[in-house]
């Protein structure tokens, strides 16, 4: 008998013995984005044994298919770059859909929102009015999240080792604003994290184009961001309000419990202390 036929053999009745269709369970196990399972969770759903599962998570969260925080496991930015999640991103898009249209008429702004796959951010949704075509971004589109507010809003909540995992040590340029050094990044997270969590983004993206933006909250971070868009001479911290208060609502309509609205993890505390 082999060694292959004897570990299958000490498998339960119905696990499949194929590596390729565990991890497939693990991951049907996920519906969307802002899914959060614990181990029990995941054994209790797939049928597998704590071990095995305990083992295969491991390896799907240092590959990035997984990710693991304080409520558990969910999916990583692998799975949701690949299109896993899209079921969440549908919610994300209907909670804050009224919410972005009435920041578009109380503004007269261009208002955006974003979700983070690695190192970048890709739109969701775009609302505005004239104003509109001449922001070159598009729904469905990624831009490089150091260089927009969008982007900044949610990396300030990571660690600043996590932050170093997804960037060399010098960043491509997309204007002669952009922030050119992960070194300086750190430094511009960390004035994010002093304003609780407001970026700004002044023709650093696209020329003459400025943006204030804010995270929406989920409950190991941010799931998206909101940003208003202006010119590089449009007052942002006047509106900035508006933004913040729309990305409350949104997180209240996607949690059932209140979480803490600015970033605050003791790691994040320590880099800026």
């Amino acid at each position: 008998m082999t060694a292959t036929a004897t570990a299958a053999d000490e498998l339960p009745r119905g696990v499949p013995p194929s590596m390729v269709e565990r991890i497939t369970l693990i991951l049907d196990a996920f519906p969307s984005r802002i899914t959060r399972l614990t181990l029990e969770d995941i054994t209790r759903l797939t049928g597998l044994p704590r071990s095995s599962a305990h083992r295969i998570l491991d390896q799907l969260v240092r590959l990035r298919w997984l990710e693991h925080g304080a409520t558990g496991y969910g999916l990583g930015s692998r799975a949701i770059g690949l299109g896993g999640g899209d079921q969440a991103h549908a919610a994300i898009r209907h909670a804050a859909a009224p919410l972005l249209h009435e920041l578009a008429l109380r503004t007269g702004m261009v208002v955006h929102l974003a979700v983070r796959s690695g190192a970048e951010v890709v739109y969701l949704d775009k609302v505005g009015g004239r104003f509109a075509s001449a922001v070159p971004s598009r729904v469905g589109a990624s831009a490089p999240g150091h260089c927009t507010a969008l982007g900044k809003a949610m990396l300030a909540w990571l660690e600043p080792e996590a932050v170093d995992g997804l960037y060399p040590r010098t960043l491509g340029r997309r204007t002669e604003r952009t922030i050119g050094s992960l070194g300086l990044f750190h430094r511009e997270l960390d004035r994010v994290r002093r304003r609780g969590g407001l970026a700004f983004e002044r023709g650093e993206c696209f020329p003459h184009i400025a943006c204030v933006a804010t995270a929406v909250r989920g409950p190991d971070g941010p799931v998206a961001s909101i940003s208003l868009v202006g010119t590089d001479t449009t007052p942002l911290e006047r509106v900035a309000p508006l933004a913040i208060d729309a990305a409350r609502r949104v997180s209240g309509a996607l949690l059932p419990e209140p979480v803490p609205f600015a970033p605050e993890n003791s790691g994040v505390r320590r880099a800026i202390g």
